[in-house]
């Protein structure tokens, strides 16, 4: 009777011991440190690696095609500047009475003028 209960005993004990160390395993491979571009306290400052891109084909010289995505680049950043210049045209940009705001803010009395989240002035 004794011997079945220590026997018994000893199974729960190997096998308690085999998932404890399991368990450990698991967390040792969880604990692995995570690599962040963002500045950490142990390093603050994160450097960038401006090496150059590597080539996709090893040719010699220009071709056709990056010739061609050239041009199209300068399309597109050329239809931008447009873009951004008929911006510029609108009263929100260009009159000085909008303060940066869409539409010019409401002029009121000094005692009851109001603090503007947007551009940080009474008015």
């Amino acid at each position: 009777m004794r011997f079945k209960i220590l026997f018994i005993l000893f199974l729960v004990f190997v096998t308690a011991a085999s998932f404890a160390q399991s368990r450990k395993k698991n967390k040792k491979k969880s604990k692995k440190p995570i690599e962040t571009t963002q500045p950490t306290t142990l390093d603050p400052v994160t450097q960038k690696d401006y090496a150059p891109k590597a080539s996709r084909k090893n040719s010699k010289g220009p071709t056709y095609e990056s010739e061609q995505r050239y041009y199209e680049r300068m399309a597109e950043l050329e239809k931008t500047r447009r873009k951004n210049e008929s911006l510029q045209q609108k009263p929100q940009y260009s009159d000085p009475m909008y303060f940066g705001h869409k539409r010019p803010p409401k002029k009121r009395k000094p005692g009851k003028m109001k603090y503007c989240k947007e551009c940080g002035l009474r008015h």
